[in-house]
């Protein structure tokens, strides 16, 4: 109990009291410095950002980049076409109309030869002759053309000549003037007489019939 009461004592005192008083405030003090210090010093050190790994998720399979399609490589330009002058005259109005498909050809149909009319009919004796001379109307005689002399029909009229006897015709044009026999009426040409008879003949009678 002696030594408890001795060491209150020592404390107690002003000199003691006085000291720890003054050990108190100089830790204060130091402690308020220093941690000025470490609050300064903390501010002047910069922070380094920490990298945040991505979220790998382990199911999801990895697929790989495809493959990068090179494009072909470009066509050479094209010259280009200077456009020449315009000229002054202007465009046709059938150009700047709407064109229409053109139209079918319609078959055409040949018109029928009018039927010759007859203006007069009869039946007479027929001969041919063959020799070369000057017509009638002035044509030189062809024995291989059909033709026939008549004694007072007009010049280019168209007789047809039948020979009952086999039903051959021929149509004839008048060009001369004959035959001058009784019974006859018509001299034809040789190519004409052969149409409807043998030349062997010499002469028949016909049936003749003037067309107009």
């Amino acid at each position: 109990m002696a030594g408890r009461h001795s060491r209150t004592r020592m404390f107690s005192s002003p000199a003691g009291i006085a000291a720890t008083a003054a050990v108190g405030v100089a830790l204060a003090v130091g402690g308020t410095v220093g941690a000025v210090q470490l609050t300064s010093g903390e501010a002047q050190v910069p922070a380094v950002a920490e990298p945040v790994p991505s979220a790998v998720t382990p199911d999801a399979p990895t697929t790989s980049p495809s493959p990068s399609v090179s494009a072909p490589p470009s066509a050479s330009p094209s010259p280009t076409v200077t456009a020449g002058p315009r000229t002054g005259r202007s465009q046709a109005a059938s150009r700047s109309r709407a064109r229409t498909a053109a139209p079918k050809p319609s078959a055409t149909t040949k018109k029928a030869a009018p039927k010759s009319t007859v203006v007069d009919s009869g039946s007479c004796g027929a001969s041919f002759y063959s020799e070369g001379q000057l017509t009638a109307n002035g044509e030189t005689f062809d024995p291989d053309e059909l033709t026939a002399a008549h004694k007072t029909l007009p010049f280019d009229t168209r007789v047809r000549v039948t020979n009952p006897a086999n039903g051959r015709a021929v149509t004839v044009r008048i060009n001369d003037r004959g035959p001058f026999i009784d019974g006859r009426c018509l001299d034809l040409s040789r190519a004409a007489f052969q149409k409807i008879a043998s030349v062997d003949l010499g002469a028949l009678t016909v049936r003749y019939e003037v067309l107009g």
